[in-house]
């Protein structure tokens, strides 16, 4: 999927359409809330530099930003929601 946005981008660029990813992380939502125990948790949480698991309005958020013009200059990005998670 990466590869397709990127050969998307260069393909539609000259036509001003702009196309980008998301990565997310690990997002708290009721999938995932069942799915942890809270040793689990607290073993994941410590390998975010954020201290904390990402929430689905962090995702909403980054989405918000890649539509809004504060992004006019941005294509074939993949922006990654994860806290920091992948920095290692």
């Amino acid at each position: 999927m990466l590869g397709l946005a990127k050969a998307m981008a260069r393909e539609f660029g000259a036509n001003h359409i702009r196309v980008n990813s998301i990565t997310p992380g690990l997002i708290q939502t009721d999938i995932t809330g069942d799915k942890l125990t809270p040793a689990m948790r607290e073993d994941i949480i410590k390998g975010i530099p954020l201290g904390r698991l990402g929430d689905p309005t962090d995702v909403a958020n980054a989405c918000l930003f890649l539509l809004s013009d504060l992004s006019s200059y941005l294509t074939g990005i993949t922006l990654d929601v994860n806290g920091g998670m992948l920095t290692h």
